[in-house]
């Protein structure tokens, strides 16, 4: 490809999608020991999905916000209604009350290769005249989010600049499709950012329309990864896995028989070598789904099968499932 037809296509894309790329502006509430309640004001983006008004961002971005004001490249203002939030996976979903709303089309992520090029698209800085456009390619997938307390799904990484401001606006492709939405920052790290895949955005955003909220699947233990450290103090027969820490009464594993002590090496047909594996072979099952789980007790492998139950909990860490 010609660098010109290479220019032609990232006009063309960002022509495409930069109409329904929205500036967020949101206010939070905060006590000062001084000055009482004072407004605290935070600027990002977000993408529009339907031209009824829905518009996905991060959680992050409306987290605890009072008001929260979305505007087009147009110029149109309007008031967003927050729909639904998942803290887990840092996807929020706005409502405004439009009609025939610019669109983006979201594509697929799953089919997604490292080294592709990749257009982040954003109000970056906060600055007036529109979205910002900056360019890179994928560094890696399947990513977990650094310096988080949880993990449910695999972040893109991308070396396209996500500055401030572009937090929740669109990561595209070429062809100005939405792949991801993108999330974060590394401080210190140049050229790292991280997007939400659009797989599961969509997951997420299915969920909280259906439910109000995202329902996910409760297994009922707290666990550490193994090592070969802990296999050697313990006498233990394998290296990788959950180690069960602690099994709830009541609760899914409990009925299924696991104990404390049982070392999980496989959910369904997935290797599971650390708690991350464990979380994520979880996250695309439905409540009411009977899991076959493959453990480790005494020196020999087991199976078992649970029915999941709804989790308790929103946000699901990485001690405990």
């Amino acid at each position: 490809m010609e660098l010109s037809d290479l220019n032609d296509q990232i006009v063309k894309a960002v022509e495409k999608l930069s109409g329904s790329v929205v500036s967020i502006d949101s206010v939070r509430l905060a006590r000062d020991y001084r000055f009482g309640v004072v407004p605290l004001e935070g600027q990002a983006s977000g993408v529009i999905i339907d031209s009824t008004g829905y518009i996905v961002t991060n959680n992050h971005v409306i987290d605890g916000a009072a008001t929260v004001q979305v505007t087009l490249k147009d110029g149109r203002t309007f008031i967003g209604e927050v729909v639904g939030t998942d803290p887990a996976t840092d996807v929020a979903l706005v409502r405004v009350d439009g009609v025939n709303l610019p669109v983006a089309m979201l594509g697929d992520s799953e089919s997604l290769k490292a080294g592709q090029i990749v257009l982040a698209i954003g109000n970056a800085l906060g600055l007036p005249g529109g979205p910002t456009v900056s360019m890179g390619v994928i560094g890696a997938l399947g990513r977990p989010l650094p310096g988080t307390d949880f993990v449910l799904e695999g972040f893109i990484q991308t070396d396209a600049a996500i500055n401030p401001g572009n937090s929740g606006g669109p990561l595209a492709d070429l062809s100005g499709n939405v792949i991801g939405i993108n999330t974060a920052m590394i401080p210190f790290a140049q050229g790292v950012g991280f997007a939400i895949p659009t797989h599961t955005v969509n997951r997420v955003v299915e969920q909280i329309l259906r439910h109000g909220r995202v329902v996910r699947p409760f297994l009922g233990i707290s666990g550490v990864d193994m090592n070969p450290a802990i296999a050697r103090r313990f006498n233990l027969p394998v290296d990788s896995g959950v180690l069960l820490a602690e099994v709830g009464r009541d609760t899914p594993a409990y009925e299924g028989g696991l104990k404390s002590g049982d070392i999980i090496v496989r959910v369904g047909d997935q290797e599971v070598k650390q708690m991350r594996d464990l979380l994520l072979s979880l996250s695309g099952v439905s409540v009411g789904n009977v899991l076959r789980i493959r453990f480790v007790r005494g020196g020999g492998e087991h199976e078992t099968s649970v029915r999941l139950v709804e989790s308790p909990n929103q946000v699901v860490q990485r001690g405990g499932e």
